[in-house]
């Protein structure tokens, strides 16, 4: 058994890529304990690839280590999130730009595929494929606007939203809303307009935040 363990670099990668799944999917909640046994075991590596990826994960602000009580997932406070959405603002709306004046036909494919596919969750009242479809849709977009610098950071600052945004597609009537943001940033890309994606984009951005800024979203 130990010998089909992933262990080093391999081992610390898979474990890094299912922590992030789990916590896109809600399956981890904020404040859970994360042990390294139990980790070990759920995702076949070694307790020190476990022990890496907790590391890693920490550096990117989704974990946080309590001396002598171990790891666990952090808690962002709906402040952060609003500081975290508002630094989302600047990037999404550059890459959404840059995905203007880059896409090409079978860019425009996917994008219009992408809508359909949300268009659908939500009209069949799929809040938690819609709210999938939004992460593939964003990343999408960074994708086609080839900027890896503003991926990377977004990548990062999204991991750490990932609660919040799951939280608010199960809210009633947020899908909704959020839809209409989502097909204007793929109309302008497709269409070619920069000015009117970041428009867009950023106008998606404030909505998340005053969304997150209401009471009841908490």
């Amino acid at each position: 058994m130990a010998e089909a363990l992933r262990e080093g670099a391999a081992g610390t990668r898979v474990t890094v890529a299912a922590l992030r799944e789990a916590l896109a999917r809600g399956e981890l909640s904020p404040g859970q304990r994360l042990v390294e046994g139990e980790l070990a075991e759920t995702y076949g590596v070694t307790r020190a690839s476990v022990r890496a990826a907790l590391i890693d994960l920490t550096a990117e602000g989704l974990v946080e280590r309590i001396p002598n009580r171990g790891a666990r997932v952090r808690i962002i406070s709906v402040e952060e999130a609003i500081a975290i959405a508002e630094c989302r603002m600047v990037l999404e709306g550059l890459c959404a730009a840059r995905a203007a004046r880059l896409a090409t036909p079978l860019d425009d494919a996917s994008l219009l595929e992408l809508a359909r596919r949300m268009r659908k969750a939500v009209a069949d009242g799929e809040p938690v494929q819609y709210s999938a479809c939004n992460r593939e849709l964003h990343s999408l977009v960074r994708k086609i606007a080839d900027q890896p610098v503003a991926d990377q950071v977004l990548e990062r600052l999204n991991a750490q939203l990932v609660r919040h945004q799951f939280r608010l597609a199960l809210r009633p009537g947020r899908p909704q809303v959020s839809l209409k943001e989502h097909l204007a940033i793929i109309e302008a890309i497709v269409a070619r307009d920069p000015g009117a994606a970041e428009a867009a984009a950023r106008a998606h951005l404030a909505s998340v935040i005053e969304a997150l800024r209401q009471a009841d979203v908490l």
